[in-house]
């Protein structure tokens, strides 16, 4: 009986290092490498991908509070911290973003959209949906750094990293089905059991709550509670507007899920 419980044990340490290589291997251009590339792993890298998110974070509020205290003022601190992101990912969630904003936009249907979605050049929807989205992300970040300081900047910055990869956790859980039968949505997708989801989506919200109320609590505390959920609930909605329209999740729609959570957070922040 021993033997057995020490051979779980070991076999869900694995699994859970294996998952940890996946989330960084997949999400980041950080050298990790991904020793596992079956469902089991995905499973496991999608629950950790908020880690992911969390390293993200933290580095883009380690770009922007450099350039605040030389006193670079908070626009370009607010950049700093927006660029990092892009490129801790070389740009693929943005990439997948305009490529989503191209295949809703093109009004065709879904096996012509799902197309128009691998093709290498970006549309006039993609194009703008970017424009717009980065404008909106260094505008809130600079808000949060003229506002409060460096220390709201940087938690936000930290929030909305690990929001942003919850929303990829969600955008993973078993009711979602590919678009395609190949790429990482096909790996990922349907991968996440619904409780455990939630479960990482439970710590997630309190873990922004109380970073929340160590800047300024109780409103501290809600207006970060508020800003993880409303955020969700976006990323949850093109999500779904997505699953409808092309029939599944694809890399693309993954990347378009979470540069829509980042963005949300980083907005819903600045409110109040």
């Amino acid at each position: 009986m021993r033997a057995v419980t020490t051979s779980r044990t070991v076999t869900h340490v694995r699994t859970s290092v294996d998952g940890i290589r996946f989330a960084f291997g997949t999400l980041t251009v950080l050298p990790v490498r991904v020793t596992r590339w079956d469902r089991g792993a995905a499973r496991a890298g999608m629950l950790a991908a908020p880690v992911a998110g969390l390293v993200v974070g933290l580095a883009s509020a380690a770009a922007g509070g450099l350039f605040w205290l030389l006193g670079a003022g908070p626009l370009l601190a607010a950049v700093a911290s927006a660029a990092v992101p892009a490129v801790l990912t070389r740009g693929l969630h943005l990439d997948g973003l305009a490529d989503t904003a191209d295949g809703l936009g093109s009004g065709r249907p879904a096996e012509d959209a799902l197309r128009i979605m691998k093709q290498s050049d970006i549309g006039p929807f993609g194009v703008i949906t970017l424009l717009f989205v980065l404008f909106a992300q260094v505008a809130a970040v600079h808000e949060l750094y003229a506002a409060g300081g460096w220390a709201h900047g940087a938690a936000g910055a930290v929030t909305a990293g690990v929001v942003a990869r919850l929303a990829l956790t969600l955008a993973s859980r078993a009711s979602v089905p590919a678009a395609r039968p190949e790429g990482l949505g096909a790996v990922v997708a349907g991968t996440v059991p619904v409780r455990p989801a939630l479960a990482v989506t439970a710590l997630v919200l309190a873990a922004a709550a109380g970073a929340g109320a160590a800047l300024d609590s109780p409103y501290g505390a809600l207006r970060h509670a508020v800003a993880v959920v409303v955020a969700l609930v976006a990323a949850q909605w093109l999500l779904g507007r997505c699953v409808r329209r092309f029939g599944g999740v694809t890399g693309d729609v993954f990347g378009a899920v979470e540069e829509t959570a980042l963005t949300v957070t980083l907005v819903v922040l600045t409110f109040g």
